[in-house]
């Protein structure tokens, strides 16, 4: 073994050749650093601006590693490519140009042809892993589903939990399985027809088995916060490369086809480029011959980050549409209460918004593209992903309880048409396309003093989703600690086969099939496209979009009413009346002729 200087730039192990690695820190509190590897002790050689190093030669994949710090303690490497015993044991080198791919020929679709299922791979199956999960690709290609969005799964505290408090953001959770597991499930799915998108948490870390600020205390920015852990001081150049090269990471080692940027409007950076700009940048750059699709949360305080212009994105490919779930949540099950509220008294309106992608009033002053760029934007359906759940308006609910247990079958046909054959994008939640009954809900692996703040945490968070009054201090939670919470949030694929099932699963199938047929095509010519409320009222909507070669028209009423939704010219796409009610919900979605646009 030699110490000596290397070149690279960035954070983690990196191979130089055959059998020699270099290893870097950052830790500019620190003089005097050791690796710790196959029972020797190397020192590591302060190379400016707080980085040590150090080259080894004579390692193979699979070799453990510590970082030793002056007092004689060890640390993991915050940019581990593996940490296969946990957080408390040595980090482990991982060796990716040794695994072989199999769907070489691969080619991610259009942004625009995405039908997506948002997954935990910890609950999508019994055994919790991405080995298992490979399993049910055929049943989710067979649906029409042609993308994943999976949870985090950048390793952290504890054997189970939904992955926003991830501490090592380069290596996935023991829990699902070894690196080489993880990319025979996107290989998997890509020969399935299948893109996967990996949800990343770039706004803060988790607060248990961090390390760094031991020896980086300026990684963090102590004046700010976010709602989850102290900011992240995006000014210094180390804090910005561990996380551009942590996208690039999941990007070129695992094929993910893309990211979902957690909660955007969390990350703070007073630099001249936003970091969240600068991601953009250098993946588009590394990856100029991959569709890579990229997708913020959050992004309603920027709109520009989901701005069209000459038809492509200028930032980001979409945008989370919560305000869609948000006020049909209010329509179709009348609560109110939490984050519901803003919706609380004229929720149609609110729908409306929600789908038309009306231009903002007013130029945002944190937005992150120039003010011509913002001119000359658009903001067409595919800027938007419409769901009716997901992995928070279900978790977070007191008891984990799906909307489909809580609203009549008829009006969950009904829904599902509307998500889906309306022009935004669509995901679903697991099990949506079977209607799942089972729960799911929040569960962590924490103890002592996070375990208990995180118990008393969860009657808060069940407020904020209107799913227990706020002065009810008597019903008893799950408790989000036991593994029996966990256990119970798993999918039940055995009702999967039921003959209910079998007719939801029939329903996704022609829906996605109908899409495909008469809303991508729309979709793929990138153009502005110019929505037109004509009623938004009373449990309805009827709202026109107007495309270069056709006329969207979608009427929807969500209650019961004696009323008649407004006509529609075109020819009819799909039709459904509530089976229960003469008077009950109904959806009609029509295509006319494109109507002559005003010069």
């Amino acid at each position: 073994m030699a110490g000596g200087a290397g070149t690279f730039s960035g954070w983690g192990p990196q191979w130089l050749d055959d059998n020699r690695v270099l290893f870097r820190l950052w830790a500019p509190e620190v003089e005097v650093l050791e690796l710790v590897t196959s029972g020797a002790c190397i020192p590591m050689n302060a190379v400016g601006e707080g980085w040590l190093e150090a080259e080894v030669s004579g390692l193979q994949d699979g070799a453990r590693y510590t970082f030793r710090l002056p007092d004689g303690s060890e640390v993991i490497d915050p940019a581990a490519h593996f940490q296969p015993e946990g957080l408390i044991a040595p980090s482990m080198l991982v060796d990716h140009r040794r695994y072989r791919w199999q769907a070489e020929d691969w080619t991610c679709f259009p942004w625009e042809e995405a039908v997506i299922s948002e997954i935990h791979i910890g609950t999508f199956t019994k055994e919790g892993t991405f080995a298992a999960a490979i399993e049910r690709l055929p049943h989710l290609a067979e649906t029409g589903i042609n993308a994943l969005e999976i949870l985090p799964v950048a390793h952290f505290p504890g054997a189970r939990g939904w992955g926003y408090d991830g501490v090592l953001h380069y290596a996935p959770h023991c829990a699902y399985g070894s690196p080489d597991d993880v990319k025979d499930f996107v290989d998997a799915a890509h020969a399935h027809g299948i893109a996967v998108y990996l949800d990343v948490v770039y706004n803060h870390f988790g607060s248990e088995e961090n390390y760094l600020p031991r020896y980086a205390p300026d990684f963090f920015h102590t004046e700010r916060a976010t709602p989850w852990g102290v900011a992240l001081d995006f000014t210094r150049q180390p804090v910005r490369r561990y996380f551009i090269d942590n996208a690039l990471h999941w990007l070129e080692h695992y094929r993910f086809d893309g990211l979902r940027l957690d909660a955007t409007h969390e990350i703070y950076d007073a630099s001249e480029e936003h970091v969240l700009v600068e991601i953009v940048r250098e993946v588009r750059a590394r990856f100029p011959d991959r569709r890579i699709h990229l997708i913020a949360e959050g992004q309603r305080h920027r709109w520009g980050m989901v701005g069209y212009r000459a038809g492509r994105p200028l930032l980001y490919d979409a945008g989370w549409n919560d305000h869609f779930h948000q006020a049909l949540n209010v329509i179709v099950t009348g609560e109110t209460g939490g984050y519901y509220a803003d919706f609380a008294t004229e929720p149609e309106k609110g729908l409306a918004l929600a789908m038309e992608g009306r231009r903002p009033e007013a130029r945002s002053p944190r937005e992150m593209v120039s003010e011509a760029e913002y001119a000359e934007a658009h903001w067409p359906p595919q800027a938007f992903m419409n769901f009716l759940q997901n992995h928070d308006q279900v978790g977070n609910r007191a008891f984990g309880d799906r909307l489909w247990t809580r609203i009549d079958p008829s009006l969950a046909r009904i829904l599902t048409a509307l998500l889906i054959l309306s022009p935004q994008i669509p995901m679903l939640f697991m099990g949506d396309e079977y209607g799942e009954t089972n729960p799911f809900m929040f569960f962590a692996d924490y103890t002592g003093e996070i375990g208990e703040a995180v118990r008393k945490g969860r009657r808060n968070e069940a407020v904020n989703f209107s799913s227990i009054a706020a002065d009810d201090v008597d019903t008893a939670l799950p408790d989000p600690l036991s593994v029996s919470t966990f256990l119970r949030s798993k999918l039940d694929w055995d009702h999967a086969g039921s003959a209910e099932a079998r007719e939801r699963l029939a329903l996704h199938r022609q829906l996605i099939a109908l899409r495909r047929k008469h809303i991508i095509p729309l979709l793929a010519a990138g153009e502005p496209v110019s929505a037109n409320v004509i009623e938004a009222e009373d449990g309805s909507l009827a709202i026109d979009w107007q495309f270069a070669q056709a006329k969207l028209q979608l009427r929807v009423k969500l209650k019961s009413a004696h009323r008649n939704l407004p006509a529609a010219t075109g020819s009819v796409v799909w039709l459904e009346r509530s089976a229960t009610s003469p008077d009950g919900p109904e959806i009609l979605v029509a295509i006319a002729p494109a109507e002559e646009r005003a010069e």
